[in-house]
């Protein structure tokens, strides 16, 4: 079996390299074997640890952390946002979302109410101007899109947005954000938002 970690010490951090293809199973495994020596280069030293390479989810980042942290006492932090949202973008990627997590939300959105998920989110409902939907994935809408939508959060451009109507003055895909002028509305509902090749979102 191939290893899917690497590991670089500087001078200020260690760096933990891990491949974008690992699975967690491997890479707690891996991870294991591998702090047995790093914990020799330590001695007394209390440099932070920089885990990067893969987009993790909230999960597998608290398991790796702990299993660090079992071993050495040192502040572990990552690459991938543990929020979603613009500021918490470090790192755009695609990936295949035709089979992400799904969560359903009964019922519409009052202007206030805000929902996040880590994959795909779908509204049984309108979301109303003043409400917010981030999602790490695909946004769906059974209703009327009038408030902030915000899909593919963490970095992914394949992410769609889609609405019985789309209404927002802002929509957002990755960490691509685009206002919608009032004309754009007048005479033609749209559906669907994407990122194009030219990497600007478009609404069809």
């Amino acid at each position: 079996m191939k290893e899917c970690i690497t590991i670089q010490t500087k001078k200020n951090q260690v760096m933990i390299k891990i491949k974008e293809d690992a699975e967690q199973k491997q890479i707690l495994a891996e991870l294991k074997r591998k702090l047995i020596e790093l914990k020799k280069l330590y001695q007394e030293d209390n440099t932070p640890i920089l885990v990067t390479g893969k987009i993790f989810k909230n999960q597998e980042m608290d398991q790796i952390q702990e299993v660090i942290q079992k071993t050495l006492s040192v502040n572990v932090e990552f690459d991938t946002p543990k929020i979603l949202g613009l500021h918490g973008i470090k790192k755009a990627f695609s990936k295949e979302i035709a089979t992400s997590e799904t969560k359903f939300h009964r019922g519409s959105l009052r202007s206030g109410q805000k929902i996040e998920f880590e994959g795909s989110l779908v509204i049984l409902g309108d979301v109303n101007a003043g409400a917010e939907v981030l999602a790490a994935e695909n946004i769906v809408v059974l209703g009327i899109l009038r408030g902030m939508a915000h899909a593919g959060a963490k970095g992914n451009k394949e992410a769609i947005i889609a609405a019985a109507s789309i209404e927002s003055p802002q929509i957002r895909i990755a960490n691509i954000v685009k206002e919608v002028e009032r004309e754009e509305f007048e005479g033609n509902i749209k559906t669907c938002a994407y990122v194009n090749e030219e990497g600007q979102v478009v609404l069809e």
